[in-house]
């Protein structure tokens, strides 16, 4: 399941190489910007598990999801100067326990909706 949530996480990383900016030392990660990214996980691992058939309660997170996703890498690439390599990792991170205890990421996955539709998109 890792391994889906790592996939997943690359596959929806695509971040422009304009996104990226100079290197600079990364401030730390602010409650806001670390839901996002946790948030992110969880849609890419939703995304994954909808398009093996599973998770069907939750609405079409392919599209809306990877949006997201990559909208919330790139800011905050932005602004705390974060590598894209270095947003991964920390993605990785967020998606493990996700990944490997369903439970999880089904009480993770209501609050992270509503910040989708919060989001706009």
């Amino acid at each position: 399941m890792i391994r889906i949530a790592i996939a997943a996480a690359s596959l929806f990383l695509a971040v422009p190489a304009s996104a990226q900016s100079a290197p600079v030392e990364p401030t730390p990660l602010s409650l806001q910007q670390s839901t996002a990214l946790r948030c992110s996980a969880a849609f890419a691992l939703g995304a994954a598990l909808q398009s093996r058939g599973e998770a069907t309660t939750w609405p079409p997170l392919a599209a809306r999801g990877r949006e997201f996703f990559v909208r919330t890498s790139a800011q905050v690439m932005d602004e705390t100067g974060r590598t894209r390599e270095a947003v991964a990792s920390s993605l990785a991170e967020y998606a493990r326990p996700l990944a490997a205890n369903r439970g999880a990421l089904d009480a993770a996955m209501p609050p992270c909706l509503l910040l989708l539709d919060a989001s706009g998109l």
